[in-house]
């Protein structure tokens, strides 16, 4: 290699390093969601068919009548659009997160280093994500839920499915019958769930992060005593917790959300959020209601699956997010460095 290619490489490198500090938050999100969507879609498809059956299945069982009927890609119906879409979604939602601790960090707003403004600085930071992302990402999960539930959809309607329909093919079909404003069915629940949820995530996987001794710098030391782990179980443990526990408290409104999308897709009369609750936990005879806790016990049907994948899949995402965080943070400087970037993420 004589000194002009060296120093073209050299230059070509150089770039290339300043490119993935310039976007970091991006990079790091889009390598970890691609890889936790696919490890647990399989578990969100049948979370998303036990939300909607009518009569109680254990998840084995159906398991194995997806197996059976829909065979290996029953599982995985609808894979491309969270793949190529939501990991999209994922990290805007990251950059935004991001650049409002940023700001809170440069205006030294809530910037003390305690648990509750190391929390709420998370949480507010997540609400602003998941309220301006809600707006992208509700077509989208729609086309997948439409995709998740086609057969059980079909049946509904009293038609019998030969071959299912392609992904372009759910969305004609719902732009031909409702137009644009049919992929945004059930969006009010959806902007609420992921506003709500995404405040949530955050301010407890930073408040953990912050107990299990990660600094305002982002610079992760010494654990707890009373939890002495590695360090690289770290985001494992703060992304399986802050998913799970986050996730079942708005559990409810998802399982809500679901089935009123189910019925529109549907074609079925339209019920409002709170008839759809009531239903759900009460059963459809006002006279003879269901007793309050079978009618709860319902409400939570799917969430034992849920949680499974709530734990694979950030507890990946957080795992492989800090991976390539740290292989960023370790790129050999450039001669002219850009700009330094929060490291707090």
């Amino acid at each position: 290699m004589d000194g002009r290619t060296g120093q073209n490489f050299l230059s070509n490198s150089e770039g290339y390093h300043d490119f993935l500090r310039r976007n970091k938050p991006v990079v790091c999100a889009l390598s970890a969601s691609y890889i936790s969507t696919f490890a647990g879609y399989p578990l969100d498809s049948i979370k998303s068919r036990l939300q909607t059956t009518k009569t109680h299945v254990s998840i084995p069982r159906l398991a194995a009548m997806v197996y059976r009927e829909e065979g290996v890609v029953g599982f995985y119906r609808g894979l491309w659009i969270p793949l190529m879409t939501i990991s999209f979604v994922r990290a805007a939602s990251f950059t935004i997160y991001s650049r409002t601790k940023e700001s809170f960090a440069r205006n030294d707003i809530l910037y003390k280093n305690t648990i509750i403004d190391v929390a709420l600085t998370g949480g507010i930071s997540g609400a602003m994500s998941g309220a301006l992302i809600s707006f992208t990402s509700a077509p989208f999960e729609l086309v997948k839920v439409r995709r998740q539930l086609e057969y059980s959809i079909a049946a509904s309607k009293g038609v019998t499915i030969q071959k299912p329909p392609g992904t372009l093919d759910a969305v004609r079909d719902i732009f031909r019958v409702n137009g644009m404003k049919g992929l945004y069915t059930g969006f009010p629940l959806h902007f609420v769930r992921d506003t709500a949820g995404t405040a949530l995530y955050f301010l407890e996987y930073d408040g953990m992060r912050h107990i299990l001794g990660r600094n305002r710098a982002g610079e992760q030391g010494e654990t707890p005593a009373w939890l002495p782990i590695h360090a690289s179980l770290v985001p494992f443990v703060c992304g399986s917790l802050s998913g799970v526990t986050s996730w079942a408290i708005i559990y409810p409104l998802d399982v809500v959300k679901t089935k009123v999308q189910q019925r529109a897709l549907a074609g079925e009369r339209y019920r409002g959020p709170i008839e759809t609750l009531y239903r759900m936990v009460r059963g459809p005879d006002p006279a003879n209601p269901k007793p309050l806790l079978a009618g709860i016990v319902r409400l939570y049907r799917g969430l034992g699956v849920s949680a499974v994948r709530s734990i694979t899949t950030h507890g990946l995402l957080w795992t492989f997010f800090d991976m390539t965080a740290n292989y960023i943070d370790n790129l050999p400087l450039s001669s002219s460095p850009p700009p330094s970037l929060s490291s707090a993420i």
